[in-house]
């Protein structure tokens, strides 16, 4: 099954709607790294996407599951190196999916490094 940041398709500039919701976070930089999103408290199941940007405190992804402004979640990789909580703080739809912005519930330390 694809994941949402896959069905997410480009507009006509060729940008995706996470890129443009990454306009608002100057500090972005881009990544790709495998999550799973359960939301409203990490309920089982949940949604396979990808973290296509990230901040010290946020990670924007592309969601075709709903999520709401200020809902909280909980984003977890394969082997687990990241399994934190996190907000909702932007939403830009496009169709019937949402790029999402989410900013983490308590400082995450190493979690992404710059040169």
């Amino acid at each position: 099954m694809a994941s949402a940041s896959t069905q997410l398709a480009k507009d006509g500039s060729g940008e995706s709607p996470v890129s443009k919701l990454a306009r608002f976070f100057p500090e972005a930089t881009p990544m790709r790294i495998p999550v799973q999103i359960a939301g409203h408290g990490g309920e089982a199941g949940g949604e396979h996407t990808t973290i296509e940007y990230g901040t010290s405190r946020e990670v924007l992804f592309a969601a075709s599951q709903p999520l709401e402004f200020a809902a909280k979640i909980r984003l977890r990789n394969a082997d687990g190196s990241l399994d934190e909580e996190a907000w909702v703080v932007a939403i830009q739809y496009d169709g019937g999916n949402a790029a999402i912005a989410a900013r983490f519930v308590r400082n995450v330390s190493h979690w992404i490094v710059k040169p």
